[in-house]
């Protein structure tokens, strides 16, 4: 009878890919640029592009050279201006060659890199910049009104400026400057006293370098949690973490048939959030490949033409984007090719079979279902690129990682093999805690066994193989009938039919039973498809039991997701709710 200690998903790693990558090179995350900038420095790394009128696409590119010399100067210029070794900074960029060169600067001068949502409003924004305690925000012109009105109830004393146009080609920049600068909102006449320009600092450092010991224990990175489950915590973690992550990457697909300087990756999901951070920006600059910048992942036309013109061959990303792309017209029509890509990770949320499906055959490359965490920032599991890709499985534990599944009820107790539980997990990228927050801490990072593992919080479950399946999150699972509903798996099978094209599962509160829940879909049909309640309910009845069959529909136009496209279970809870006072109040009038 196999066993978790066993670590049966080793014998199903791909040819080459070993059980374990120790001993760990005890170098800061900047190190991967500063070799790729010496073993390469003339190849490009970042594309920024535009589509402009009458003269189609235009580029320009960022070599590893100019990134490492760019990235230094602003970290010597971080330091001069008060930068201590330790001290957060925040940036409020979208996929930008700026956010790069910041990223790298902050890490090059010993800072911790914090890097917020640029959608979010004035106050999550606010409680984040307090939380970390930063006295510098590295911001896009665009959102600099917002920071200077929340900077007085801050510790921020300086807040440094960039423009989307710094980086884009000489032609773009130049139509932006007069057709959308102003009009958009990314002008600034004049910068607050003590605030400077982005391009001010790098040319007064030009060739100088910070000169600050950054070591693999320092702290690299705050990276906060969505805030889906309550406040939102900054998991933190150092260089070491982020170096062992990275090389887990390189190690689990590099080794099998990717080329490494020859790829090239869509950087469409968030940097901001550490699955683009990680699996892209980390990953790319360690294979010495180059990312093909877009700010908003959420432009889907602009997303299938960038991958259409610059042939990616590596794509990371989440299930919400990949169907949006087999269902837009241009995909549909065969306007756009999809041929480049090879391979694909998706994390972040559930991958529906039939969206996986969708994706290979208009690709014809590996769609791979993985997991991570910002605990773990990022990459935990992954299916193999060249071995059996299980359908609706995350996949094997990356190198040098520890799994158990354990009870539900006491924390300890390890599960039979195949039987759900907890997963928790053990390894050499965890986090080192939240910051300011030790009981958070303590109820995550416990130790078992001689060893401190990671509580998930997700329902999991392992085959006898060593591959890994997410049920569902602990806080989504739901009581129907004294039985136990895992919303996840409902959404997988309603999503099967033909004229869905996205769906949320929840339990809301019986509208009838009190003290009870009750199981609802939000259902969003594809364009010029219809189905009823009903079709969907029978759909759904030929595989799923019956207390596991929602009772309530609605029929939506979106879903609400977060940044990077999972669904806000909460946020369709909170929608009912709200719903019901509604029609509570109407039939009292």
């Amino acid at each position: 009878m196999v066993t978790y200690a066993d670590r049966p998903w080793t014998k199903k790693y791909d040819p080459g890919v070993p059980a374990s990558l120790a001993p760990y090179p005890a170098v800061p995350i900047q190190y991967f640029l500063k070799e790729a900038a010496q073993k390469n420095p003339d190849r490009p790394v970042l594309i920024s592009t535009a589509k402009l009128p009458l003269l189609g696409r235009n580029a320009s590119a960022l070599t590893y050279s100019e990134l490492d010399r760019k990235s230094d100067a602003l970290a010597a210029g971080l330091v001069e201006m008060g930068l201590k070794k330790g001290s957060a900074v925040a940036m409020m960029m979208p996929n930008i060659a700026a956010f790069v060169i910041s990223y790298y600067a902050i890490l090059k001068a010993g800072g911790v890199v914090a890097a917020c949502n640029p959608t979010y409003p004035a106050d999550k924004l606010q409680f984040q910049i307090n939380d970390c305690d930063a006295e510098f925000v590295i911001t896009m012109s665009l959102y600099y009104k917002m920071i200077k009105e929340i900077q007085p109830k801050t510790k921020v004393k300086t807040v440094v400026v960039t423009n989307v146009k710094e980086y884009l080609p000489p032609t773009a920049r130049f139509l932006f400057t007069i057709a959308r600068e102003k009009k958009e909102g990314h002008r600034i006449e004049q910068l607050a006293q003590g605030d400077v320009w982005f391009q001010d600092v790098l040319t007064r450092s030009e060739g100088k370098q910070p000169n600050v010991d950054v070591k693999a224990e320092d702290l690299a990175l705050f990276q906060y949690t969505g805030g889906t489950t309550g406040v939102s915590k900054a998991a933190m973690a150092t260089h070491q973490a982020l170096v062992c992550n990275t090389l887990q990457c390189k190690s689990f697909l590099a080794s099998q048939g990717v080329p490494g300087e020859k790829e090239s990756f869509l950087g469409a999901i968030p940097m901001f959030h550490v699955f683009g951070m990680v699996a892209v920006l980390n990953f790319a600059v360690g294979l010495g490949a180059r990312i093909v910048l877009v700010p908003n992942a959420r432009d889907i036309q602009e997303v299938v033409e960038v991958i259409d013109y610059f042939k990616p061959t590596l794509f990371m990303g989440v299930p919400a984007l990949y169907n949006a792309i087999n269902n837009h017209p241009d995909v549909l029509s065969g306007k756009v090719s999809l041929r480049s890509i090879r391979a694909c990770l998706s994390g972040s949320a559930p991958l529906p079979p039939s969206t996986k499906r969708e994706f290979e055959r208009l690709t014809g490359g590996t769609l791979l279902e993985g997991f991570g965490m910002s605990e773990a920032p990022t990459a935990t599991h992954c299916n193999p690129l060249l071995g059996e890709n299980r359908t609706g499985s995350i996949g094997l534990p990356m190198p040098d990682m520890d799994m158990r599944i354990v009870s539900l009820d006491d924390g300890v107790t390890e599960m039979p093999v195949g039987e759900p539980g907890e997963l928790i997990m053990h390894g050499p990228q965890l986090m080192k805690g939240y910051y300011k927050m030790p009981t958070e801490t303590n109820n995550v990072l416990r130790e078992k066994d001689g060893k401190l593992w990671l509580y998930t919080g997700d329902i999991a479950r392992m085959d006898e193989d060593g591959y890994f399946y997410i049920v569902d999150r602990k806080k989504d699972m739901a009581l129907i009938g004294g039985f136990n509903v895992y919303p996840n798996n409902v959404e997988k099978i309603i999503a099967d039919h033909p004229a869905v094209l996205e769906v949320g599962v929840a339990a809301v509160p019986h509208p009838e039973k009190e003290g009870q829940e009750a199981l609802k879909a939000w259902v969003v049909l594809r364009p010029d498809m219809q189905a009823t309640e009903q079709e969907l309910i029978e759909h759904a009845a030929k595989k799923l039991a019956r207390y596991e069959v929602p009772t309530r529909f609605s029929f939506v136009k979106e879903l609400p997701k977060t940044a990077v496209g999972k669904t806000l279970r909460r946020e369709l809870v909170r929608l009912e709710l709200e719903e019901r006072e509604k029609a509570n109040k109407d039939k009292v009038k």
